[in-house]
């Protein structure tokens, strides 16, 4: 039987001087260090926040003990996923029946999973509320995910919690589980499957935080 090609989908925003930074984040910035003219080589210098644009979220981000980004194992990052698509508006949390409503129709998520949630959110992008009034997962999900040991949650979306939500409980709860989070995703509608390949690829940065990522599905 011939095999069919998938074509790659990049999940990744690009990051430049006018990506939109979160509150309190420096914006990016592109030093010009040398040129073709003067050193015969072009080189830049890059200062930015290691959670600028599409990134990854170590549980160390929140846990004092938590597993840095150089630390994550790289089976960690490539592998299955499964997308939920919950069209979610301003300050809409999604919960745990939102999960196994889709479950109901669509069969169990499994322990160990790694799941990505398409909100619609990231059309926002270039709004002023894109970070303070952004839909998010609520307690229950996340400890609903918690109790199956999910592997990884991605959302197209700035944070995995609501923008209000200035204590970060849902940071907090799957970083304390040593789940992995991959925050504002692009490209989640041209995703038809709901199964499908994924490809979560952060900076191997000693004892960071987190890293902007080249995030892929196939």
């Amino acid at each position: 039987m011939q095999s069919i090609d998938v074509k790659p989908t990049d999940l990744s925003l690009t990051i430049s001087k006018s990506i939109p930074s979160f509150p309190g984040s420096p914006t990016p910035q592109f030093i010009d260090w040398s040129n073709i003219e003067n050193d015969g080589y072009n080189l830049e210098l890059l200062f930015l926040s290691s959670h600028t644009g599409t990134h990854l979220d170590a549980p160390y981000h929140f846990v004092k003990n938590g597993l840095k980004i150089d630390q994550i194992p790289v089976e960690r990052l490539v592998g299955k996923a499964t997308l939920i698509k919950i069209e979610r508006s301003k300050n809409t949390a999604i919960t745990k029946s939102d999960i196994t409503s889709f479950e109901k129709e669509n069969g169990r998520i499994l322990n160990h999973a790694s799941i990505f949630f398409h909100t619609g959110w990231q059309k926002n992008l270039k709004k002023e509320n894109y970070f303070i009034e952004n839909p998010g997962l609520d307690s229950s999900s996340a400890k609903y995910l918690a109790s199956k040991k999910i592997n990884l949650v991605g959302i197209d979306s700035p944070s995995i919690d609501l923008g209000k939500d200035e204590s970060f409980k849902v940071h907090n709860i799957l970083s304390r589980n040593n789940i992995l989070i991959v925050e504002n995703l692009t490209n989640l509608n041209k995703i038809k499957p709901i199964e499908f390949n994924f490809t979560i690829l952060p900076l191997k940065l000693k004892d960071a935080t987190g890293s902007p990522v080249r995030a892929v599905a196939s």
